[in-house]
């Protein structure tokens, strides 16, 4: 997975205009949360790795991408779509048995932007959650803050503070979904929607995310460990 840019960028900033924002550290059961597909991008191999696909890796005794469905669903999406490509077959098994849709992104070699089409393509909310299956501190509490967040016609990203202090942009990421599909259109290679939210910072509203995780995912042997912390 990609990391983010360590230059300085309107994205690193802390929200302008918090104030604005609702206060989500405790939304009550009753808030009414934006009607959201979750898209939990899941088609790579896990090369880098070398422990097959990161989809399939065990948290707690069942694949990632059962739980981190399961963990979508409770923290207020709709439903979830999982992109599958390498080992479609084994992840899309699993992804249907923790209750999700499947799309397939036969090109998934080429880069997570031909996955991203594929599952924007296939989501009919009129909201989209962009996840990585590699995150593994995507837990409820942190989809429903995000969801909470979330403003008409804006962007909402959960962040995490950088070594500086700085909030970081990571994911997952709210769009709407116009603005989803623009994003997926202009993605290319490995860079998702990241060149549509640079270029639309100022509709990014940036959530604090940084008491419930780090924001960080599987690209090392040593990011293992997260696989038993959680």
């Amino acid at each position: 997975m990609t990391q983010p840019d360590p230059t300085p960028s309107p994205e690193h900033l802390s929200l302008p205009d918090t104030t604005a924002l609702p206060d989500t550290t405790a939304l009550p059961e009753t808030i009414a949360l934006p009607d959201t597909t979750a898209v939990l991008l899941a088609a790579g191999e896990g090369r880098r790795l070398g422990r097959g696909p990161k989809a399939l890796l065990p948290l707690g005794g069942e694949p990632l991408v059962a739980v981190l469905t399961r963990r979508l669903l409770e923290g207020g999406c709709r439903d979830v779509l999982v992109v599958t490509g390498a080992y479609a077959d084994e992840v899309g098994a699993v992804a249907r048995d923790a209750g999700a849709r499947v799309a397939e992104s036969p090109l998934w070699r080429t880069g997570m932007a031909v996955s991203l089409r594929v599952g924007v393509a296939a989501a009919d909310a009129p909201h989209l959650m962009l996840a990585l299956v590699d995150h593994v501190g995507l837990s409820p509490a942190l989809v429903r803050r995000v969801l909470g967040a979330h403003r008409p016609g804006r962007a909402t990203a959960a962040s995490y503070p950088g070594p500086d202090g700085r909030l970081l942009r990571r994911h997952p990421v709210l769009l709407e979904a116009a603005d989803a599909r623009a994003a997926a259109a202009e993605a290319h290679g490995d860079r998702g929607a990241r060149d549509w939210l640079h270029r639309h910072s100022d509709r990014v509203d940036l959530v604090d995310c940084g008491d419930l995780d780090d924001g960080g995912d599987l690209d090392t042997i040593a990011d293992l460990s997260r696989l038993a912390r959680r």
